[in-house]
């Protein structure tokens, strides 16, 4: 029985880490997408959807059966129920590739745009976040955590000024509010992008360290906590 437990909890691992490659390679498809106006590339980030949703199933099927068979304690505790967590913000993630891919169509006759707002950084940034925290999650290794955490409040600043900028553009020209409109959701998704990545990253920290970072600044990282505390 606990050769069979420890099989299954390595399937989790698989399915896990097979979940974030998947959507790593929907979330940089959709980058390069938006970035090229690409609507056959959206088009086929959107039907690959189904594909992440399906495996989202698999893997809350696995822990649920886990959890029905077995009675895990401490670190597989942790494991499982963070492999629930990260399966579902992963999906989330997902779900927002997919949003910015079906707004891509709209902002196709208006490449120029992009190029005035300065997205080209953004949409790196929001790439090369994804790829980094699948990185920590393919190798258990919470040493650049903090980078995460950085890299999403920097994303986090320039939504925010790129909407500002947008928001203004919109008031001098009336011809550009419906992409406008789409370039503002888009934004949002990408900042929602980073916050799940923090997510996952907390949730590392949980199974491996069994440290709660949430809502932690990023400088306050792994500091010896506070003997008050």
């Amino acid at each position: 029985m606990e050769r069979h437990f420890e099989q299954e909890l390595k399937k989790l691992k698989k399915r896990i880490l097979k979940m974030g490659n998947l959507v790593a390679d929907q979330i940089h498809n959709t980058m390069l997408a938006l970035q090229t106006c690409d609507t056959d590339l959206a088009s086929q980030v959107i039907s690959n959807d189904k594909i992440v949703d399906k495996l989202d199933v698999k893997i809350d099927k696995l822990c649920q059966r886990i959890f029905a068979l077995q009675q895990p304690v401490a670190t597989d505790l942790r494991m499982i129920m963070s492999s629930l967590k990260m399966n579902n913000d992963l999906e989330r993630m997902g779900d927002h590739a997919v949003g910015i891919a079906s707004r891509v169509e709209a902002i196709s006759e208006y490449p120029e745009i992009l190029k005035e707002l300065e997205m080209e950084e953004l949409i790196r940034m929001t790439d090369v976040i994804v790829k980094d925290v699948i990185t920590i999650l393919n190798t258990w290794n919470t040493t650049f955590v903090r980078d995460i955490f950085i890299q999403a409040s920097a994303i986090e600043s320039l939504c925010k000024k790129i909407t500002d900028n947008i928001l203004e553009e919109m008031g001098q020209k009336r011809e550009v509010i419906v992409v406008a409109s789409a370039l503002i959701i888009i934004l949002t998704q990408m900042e929602r992008i980073g916050d799940y990545s923090t997510n996952i990253a907390e949730s590392i920290v949980f199974i491996v360290d069994g440290k709660m970072i949430k809502h932690k600044k990023p400088e306050s990282l792994f500091l010896d906590p506070d003997p008050e505390e």
